[in-house]
């Protein structure tokens, strides 16, 4: 079974049609599940409130959520040994890692190019032929 986690801004660019928005949704199908924290969604709500537009559930439709039931310091103490994140992109790959010590087990998809390059260097297999900004 194959499984991604997907960060905001891949369903940001789907969502608004940016350039490459049909590559990133053809990558999604290709996976039998899609998990995100649910951050995800408030940052996509904020995201369409900010250009005026309503929310349209099936934005987020066929994402599992995942809600730690602990901190995620160790994940945090891990992924800032490798590398410096924004507080939603290191929230995003530590809820990655909670689910997936061992990344190379899970596929990260991610339009940030910073939190693409720390995702990799955990070893992640961040998704090819979606291009980061």
């Amino acid at each position: 079974m194959s499984i991604a986690y997907v960060d905001t801004s891949v369903l940001a660019a789907v969502a608004f049609d940016e350039p490459g928005a049909a590559a990133c949704t053809q990558r999604l199908d290709e996976f039998d599940r899609l998990i995100s924290s649910n951050l995800l969604e408030a940052e996509l709500r904020a995201a369409f409130a900010r250009e005026n537009l309503v929310f349209r559930e099936r934005a987020i439709a066929g994402i599992e959520w995942i809600l730690p039931d602990r901190s995620l310091a160790p994940e945090f103490a891990r992924i800032l040994g490798t590398g410096r994140l924004r507080g939603a992109d290191l929230w995003h790959v530590a809820t990655a890692l909670y689910v997936f010590p061992q990344p190379s087990a899970l596929s990260f998809a991610t339009l940030d190019g910073r939190q693409g390059s720390v995702a990799e260097e955990l070893g992640f297999a961040v998704l090819p032929g979606i291009n980061p900004i």
